[in-house]
């Protein structure tokens, strides 16, 4: 039995990115090298280059299949069977083959080679795997039909990713080197917008990394290694089913996001008895919210949380681990030994872990630190308790080392202890252990032994100076305490105003911000804004009145606190917050009324621009009219046939191109007003094309259509589509260099049908597009026969006005395509 050939595959994001050509130039490679290749089959779908490529290759012929009176090739299996080359090339691994084949795809051929022993590169594009076919579709709006199974595709010896920047390959299909010329324009709005294309070449390179993923999993797990490989990130949160898990996910995500290609796993430690103590719906909405950051979620069952945490986390070959702060307290935490967080940083080894502070961590909130008391309570406790065992300690050092000389000694080192515990406790620990040091050396090291007896002045003084030493000491150490508070404050006021001034500038939620951190920033539960009865913003929970405080603002308004009263210091910085508010309040009154103003601006400008038009164009045609039927009246039976004639077609002209302006400017008023009827009706785009044709007597030679939507319909009105198609038509003949045709074609793609209407005119300049759908802009069109520059306006108000979009987009090669985009519905069949 022969040995099995290896199969190699070029896989690329989209058709163009240059799969075919690499794997030609793959094979004349290998061919130098003395290679027995061959072509089995190659789709060169007209492109020059690539058949070009071909040349020099040896290549069997295709076989032949009638199928419906329709010739079709297919790859002669047999034939490359019996040739038994080294290499085949065989292009489009997912090709459905003809009715009638051996095999009923391509990728059952390529099957058959291997099995022989023959090695095979072939192509394929990301939409044709047969695990992406539903992502594809939901990306492009193009059900697949022709898939590779994704087991065969993974016992590929090598897959290779054909790459090509999205706009690269739009230019490249612009320059004619993917499609031909008619099918360009549908394509790159269609499958190749570049959206599509950014996609699908993630999706590519994704499906890569995790094939070669799994690749360096199989190899690690065949040479036993379980230390981590940092090839990627891999982030794990630990979940306890607690609030945190929220931050947790989130600060997982981001971190996993700073890396290409990283990887968010979440994973939940539950006990073998199966008891829980997590919140099962928490629980679920975090799953749901691992979903959403497009992570995965795990659930381990483990008695040994930490243990567990480790090992899950080296068995998916994490580099990172995210665990919340112990919600414990220090008291806790000194009787139940280390928390999973500590036990978890020790056994991680090379995992790098972090540590998540979160609001259930500390129960203090996020306040202004406050300004009384300059130590605090456990500094206190912790000087005392210094002073208390710190003395016998030090009095059984001191009688090792007893002597008649070291009185000295003996005072110096109870001085010490008493500066040590001044600068920990301050002035009353610090008291404490200076009378206690100076009652112990008189008990303990001074004559007569084991008793209290000051008989000497200089014992009085000496006692009075430890005291005042630790009280100097202790004065200094308050100071700078007190100065260390103070500077904390500072900060935090200095960072509360500069939200709440970064708050004001963002506009819109700047009185929601400027409450929220009032009431974090006071510990108060609960703050809101009040006009008159009205509440206009609130947070936290209200409180009973008896603890309300009402602070006014401006214009009845007032800023009502729900908790205990304030300190006067913190009086001082809740003006400056009230300030702001009073700003906030009054900058959303002025952009309220600012949005009240602007639509009847719009309209005076509108009204005055109809007045300009009233006075200025339609002067031209109601004067020629008028001349015309005068000069009539006055030459009467003068004038000859012809002459009569004329001025008839005269006012017959003027006073038509009169109805058409005035109903322009109708329409515009009534499109201003909201008073525009549209009948929504399935309408085949075909149906308004062909009378708009007939309406601008446009001949073959001045139009080329091309009818792409199949049977699809849109939503539309029959009537304005019209009145939109002669617009744009009339726009782009006008604009289009003389004996080049416009172009008109159309397109369905997914929910929607488009409209291109393409000339190979001038162009607009992008700055200048929105400029084109504004009523009375002509941009420097002075011809008064073009019309009052309504007709762009009106057909973006039509198209807007049934559900769709009008925009300009360039044309490859030069000029504008305008691209009128409407809801699409199927058709339906008849009963």
């Amino acid at each position: 039995m022969p040995k099995r050939g290896q199969l190699r595959v070029l896989l690329g994001a989209a058709p163009g990115v240059g799969k075919t050509f690499t794997m030609l130039e793959e094979g004349r490679r290998l061919l130098g090298n003395g290679k027995d290749v061959v072509v089995g089959v190659v789709e060169t779908h007209g492109r020059a280059a690539t058949a070009a490529m071909t040349a020099g290759i040896p290549a069997v012929p295709r076989t032949r299949i009638e199928h419906r009176g329709v010739t079709l090739e297919e790859m002669d299996l047999r034939s490359v069977l019996d040739r038994r080359p080294e290499i085949a090339l065989v292009d489009e691994l997912a090709h459905t083959n003809a009715p009638g084949s051996k095999n009923d795809k391509r990728w059952q051929d390529v099957e058959a080679l291997l099995a022989a022993g023959i090695d095979v590169i072939s192509t394929l594009n990301i939409q044709h795997i047969e695990s992406l076919n539903d992502v594809v579709e939901q990306i492009t709006g193009v059900p697949q039909r022709e898939t590779v199974p994704d087991s065969f595709l993974r016992g590929a010896e090598q897959i290779e990713v054909v790459d090509l920047a999205p706009q690269a390959l739009r230019d490249r299909l612009s320059g004619g080197f993917v499609y031909p010329a008619e099918r360009i324009d549908a394509a790159l709005s269609n499958y190749f917008r570049l959206g599509n294309l950014t996609a699908l070449r993630e999706l590519a390179l994704i499906w890569l990394a995790d094939e070669v993923d799994q690749a360096l999993k199989g190899y690690r797990e065949d040479h036993g290694i379980d230390s981590t490989w940092e090839a990627r990130e891999r982030v794990v949160v630990a979940l306890t089913g607690g609030p945190e898990g929220e931050t947790l996910l989130r600060r997982g995500a981001r971190i996993a996001a700073r890396s290409a290609g990283g990887e968010l796993i979440a994973v939940h430690i539950t006990s073998q008895d199966g008891l829980r103590t997590a919140n099962p719906a928490t629980l679920a909405e975090q799953r749901a919210l691992v979903e959403q950051l497009n992570g995965t979620y795990h659930q381990v069952i483990g008695d040994d949380v930490p243990t567990a945490l480790v090992e899950f986390a080296r068995s998916v070959n994490a580099t990172q681990l995210v665990l919340g702060a112990s919600r414990r307290g220090r008291v806790t935490a000194a009787f139940t030994g280390p928390g999973i967080g500590a036990t978890v940083v020790r056994e991680s080894g090379d995992i790098d872990v972090h540590m998540v502070n979160h609001p259930a961590s500390d129960r203090r909130g996020v306040g202004l630190p406050p300004l009384t008391g300059a130590l605090t309570r456990e500094r206190r406790l912790l000087g005392l308790a210094i002073a208390v065992l710190g003395g016998p300690a030090l009095i059984g050092v001191l009688t090792l080392f007893r002597s008649e000389d070291s009185i000295t000694t003996d005072v110096l080192s109870f001085q010490l202890l008493v500066v040590v515990v001044a600068l920990v406790g301050g002035l009353w620990p610090a008291l404490f252990a200076a009378v206690l040091s100076g009652l112990t050396l008189d008990f303990l090291f001074i004559e007569p032994l084991y008793t209290i007896h000051i008989h000497e002045p200089h014992h009085l003084l000496a006692l009075l100076l430890y005291v005042v030493i630790a009280s100097l000491v202790s004065v200094v150490v308050d100071r700078a305490a007190r100065t260390m508070r103070a500077a904390r404050r500072a900060a935090a006021e200095s960072e509360l105003i500069q939200t709440i001034a970064g708050s004001v500038l963002r506009g819109d939620n700047a009185v929601q911000a400027l409450v929220d951190r009032t009431r974090e920033a006071f510990r108060l539960p609960g703050v809101r804004v009040l006009r008159g009865e009205e509440i206009l913003v609130r947070s936290g929970e209200p409180v009973p009145d008896g603890r309300r405080t009402g602070i006014p603002i401006a214009d009845g308004t007032t800023l009502e606190l729900h908790g205990p009263d304030l300190a006067a210091s913190e009086r001082r910085l809740l003006a400056v917050v009230t300030a702001q508010l009073a700003a906030a309040l009054e900058h959303q009154d002025l952009a309220r009324t600012a949005q009240q103003i602007e639509p009847i601006a719009a309209s005076d400008r509108v009204r005055g621009a109809l007045l300009s038009a009233l006075s200025h164009d339609l002067r031209r045609p109601l004067a020629a009219a008028v001349a015309a039927v005068g000069g009539l009246r006055a030459a009467g039976r003068d004038l000859s046939a012809a002459e009569t004639g004329e001025l008839l077609d005269t006012a017959d002209e003027s006073l038509a191109a009169l109805s058409a302006l005035v109903t322009d400017l109708l329409d515009v008023s009534r499109l201003h007003a909201g008073a525009l009827t549209i009948a929504d009706l399935p309408t085949d785009p075909a149906e308004a094309i062909a009378p708009a044709l007939d309406e601008l007597r446009l001949g073959p030679t001045e139009i080329t259509l091309d009818l792409g939507h199949g049977d699809a319909l849109a939503h539309a009105d029959p009537v304005l589509l019209q009145r939109v198609l002669v617009n744009l038509l009339a726009n782009a003949h006008r604009h289009s260099p003389a004996a080049t045709p416009v172009h008109l074609g159309t397109s369905a793609f997914r929910d929607r049908l488009e409209i291109r209407v393409v000339d190979r005119g001038p162009g607009i300049p992008l700055e200048q597009r929105d400029a084109v759908f504004l009523p009375f802009q002509r941009l420097g069109d002075t011809d008064n026969a073009t019309g009052l520059g309504l007709g762009l306006a009106l057909s973006r108000g039509f198209v807007e006005a049934m559900h769709g979009t009008l925009t300009p987009e360039d044309t490859p090669g030069g000029g504008l395509t305008m691209v009128v985009s409407l809801p699409a519905i199927p058709r339906q069949e008849p009963q």
